[in-house]
């Protein structure tokens, strides 16, 4: 057959993401503290998206039951009551997906194509929205900061600082060493401290960067280990030790072979410390008692980090008369609605063809933002209603009645993709009576039951584990083995290598490790 040129004609279908779906996608996946910042930089590029300041209730809230719609009643008989969302409809032809103004974007995707690019997120533009709308709770608008008046400063701008850890030992640097050279050696150990206040520099390589003998350095280094707090530039644990007992009078000769053997310490093997130390029990257990009151961490008091509190994005209660309501926490929803009159005002003084396009570019990336935030909303709370029902039990009950579910059990109950539920369990949190939780919490392993009944979730057979081990008797440490048989006449099918791993995913030792740690004099 030769080998010419020719024209074809060939008739296929493919799936392109829009910049409009890449964005809802986007959003779906995002945590609460991002989704703010995305929306927040929205804010400022779109001079047609502003921040509702209204205390109207959002339209998400109220798709559920009458007149109450901000709840969502769960009742253990039925799915919940929620609205349908239409398919997108794909155009058979080749080209950008279309999606209506209520069409969903629950499609697996991954399975069409491979896109790992968010960059074209920001600048998405919607297809002809006719509405605007809001969704979520209100964000607060910029305050005085504190101020009284115009001439004083911010109350956050009087805050004074907590001092850093390089910071403290400069100060006592400058103070304690006066030589130029000492003090510079003295700032390049600071600098090679880690955030616990080891020293994990190579000294010799500093002599030959400084150009000083070994000796000057160490004899500095002897000098800085003497500051506050005691144990600091220690360059292993039994070093920083062993400065603490220093500076407390308390390390003598007994004390000195106890740090020099602090793996017979850990294995608890105290009577061949009462050899080597050469000093009664008695003395022993006292030595290790002091050791354990010692910061093997010296400078964690200078890590200044700020615990951010999680904020769930579903909040749930009991009724009064039984089931639950759910509602999505107004807090972590950003409320942002289109300016209309401002976009039909300066749609008739505009003129120029670019600056025409570019409004009518930010009108429907305002629109398509809209949407997309409000359908994200209707979405997670329509995936943690169905996650409430199946799970209906353990709330009520506790951790052993939590069943083993998997994304496809939410997935054919809300008619959408595993993919899309996955997404939204991803950083979404909810507020039950039994604590703060994330979504993805509830789908756990499961546990084949012995009689034929119901499997056992992988998280309760790790909490009936940890119960057995915690009540066993110090005298009867309970082996792998045994808590195999005791699981099993519970009706729970696991094998050992299984409880060896979720015994070591729990931190709990093996029965010798515990053996020894209980039988231990204290």
């Amino acid at each position: 057959m030769p080998l010419t040129p020719r024209l074809e004609h060939r008739q296929s279908q493919s799936l392109v993401m829009t910049p409009q779906l890449q964005q809802a996608i986007k959003l779906l996946q995002l945590s609460n503290l991002e989704l703010g910042e995305y929306v927040e930089a929205e804010l400022e590029k779109n001079p047609l998206l502003e921040r509702d300041e209204g205390d109207q209730r959002d339209d998400v809230s109220q798709a559920g039951d009458e007149p109450d719609a901000g709840d969502r009643p769960v009742d253990d008989q039925s799915a919940p009551d929620v609205d349908n969302l239409e398919p997108i409809d794909f155009d058979s032809r080749p080209g950008d997906v279309e999606i209506p103004g209520e069409a969903t974007y629950d499609v697996d995707y991954d399975n069409h194509y491979n896109n790992t690019s968010d960059a074209s997120i920001g600048d998405a533009s919607g297809n002809g929205m006719e509405h605007s709308g809001t969704v979520g709770g209100s964000v607060g608008g910029s305050g005085s900061g504190g101020r009284f008046d115009g001439d004083l400063p911010g109350l956050e701008e009087t805050l004074s600082g907590e001092p850093t850890l390089r910071e403290h030992l400069l100060d006592q640097l400058n103070m304690d060493v006066l030589d130029p050279v000492d003090r510079l050696i003295g700032q390049n150990l600071i600098g090679m401290l880690d955030e616990a206040g080891y020293l994990t520099a190579d000294l010799e390589a500093l002599a030959i960067t400084l150009g000083c003998d070994l000796e000057r350095i160490d004899a500095t280094l002897s000098r800085v280990q003497n500051f506050d707090p005691p144990g600091v530039f220690a360059r292993d644990l039994g070093e920083c030790l062993a400065l603490q007992l220093r500076d407390q009078d308390r390390f003598d000769p007994a004390m000195e072979q106890l740090i020099d053997n602090l793996d017979l310490v850990a294995k608890r093997e105290f009577t061949t410390l009462c050899r080597v130390c050469e000093v009664e029990m008695e003395d022993v257990v006292d030595m290790v008692d002091e050791i354990r009151n010692l910061n093997p961490k010296p400078a964690q008091r200078f890590v200044h980090e700020i615990i951010q509190a999680v904020t769930p994005d579903v909040m749930m209660r009991a009724q009064p008369g039984g089931g639950w309501y759910l509602e999505l926490n107004s807090e972590t929803l950003p409320r942002v609605l289109v300016n209309n009159h401002y976009y039909a005002k300066i749609s008739k003084e505009v003129d120029d063809k670019v600056e025409r396009d570019y409004i009518a570019e930010q009108f429907q990336s305002a629109n398509w933002l809209v949407k997309a935030l409000h359908q994200r909303a209707t979405t997670i709370l329509k995936v943690a209603t169905e996650i409430v029902r199946q799970q209906d039990m353990f709330f009520r009950k506790g951790i052993q009645f939590l069943k083993p579910i998997v994304l496809r059990d939410i997935a054919d109950v809300i008619e959408m993709h595993e993919s899309t539920v996955s997404r939204v369990t991803s950083n979404k949190y909810i507020s039950t009576p039994r604590g703060i939780f994330e979504l993805k919490y509830f789908f756990t392993a499961a546990i084949a039951s012995t009689s034929g009944g119901d499997a056992h979730s992988a998280e309760s057979v790790r909490h009936q584990i940890k119960e057995l081990i915690d009540a066993e008797d110090p005298k009867k440490i309970l082996s792998d083995d045994k808590l195999v048989a005791i699981l099993k006449s519970s009706g729970m099918d696991v094998a050992r290598r299984t409880v060896a791993k979720y015994r070591e995913s729990l931190g709990i030792g093996s029965s010798v490790q515990r053996r020894r740690d209980k039988s231990a004099p204290r």
